[in-house]
Order: C-alpha cells, then structure tokens, then sequence
C-alpha cells in the first residue's frame, strides 16, 4: 500500500491537522505538502480532487477534507 498525501498551506488549523495526521498514522506512511512552500505540487493536489486545505488523499485516492482552513482558489491566490 502507497502512502497518504497531505495538502495544506501553513495556516494554524494546517499545522495542528498535520501534526494529528503524523501521531495518527505515522510520519512513514504519509507525504507532507506543504503547497505554499511548493505551488509546484498544486495541479497534482487539484487533480487528486482537493478542494480546500488541509486534506489527505488516502493510497486508494479518497479525498478527506479535513477542518476546512482554505479554499484551493484562496491558496492560489
């Protein structure tokens, strides 16, 4: 099984998912993507189906938006 992506854009709520995401499932089984660090990454994060930030795309490609901080458009800017 592949890892989990996490999508977020370094707000606050973005940083307190991450670290629960990290103590749920653990560091080795989940990519980080920090998309205002690397907008290189955000096509991907679109395509996969992320709407807002924070989210996790599981390693079957199920979106789970989680306590929504902001919108894609808004991280895009």
């Amino acid at each position: 099984m592949g890892k989990s992506v996490f999508y977020h854009a370094g707000c606050p709520i973005c940083v307190s998912a991450e670290h629960d995401i990290i103590n749920l499932v653990g560091a080795d089984n989940v990519e980080i993507v920090h998309l205002s660090k690397d907008m290189s990454r955000f096509d991907e994060a679109e395509k996969a189906g992320v709407k807002s930030v924070p989210a996790l795309v599981t390693p079957n490609g199920k979106v789970l938006h989680i306590n929504f901080g902001a919108s894609m458009a808004d991280v895009k800017g």
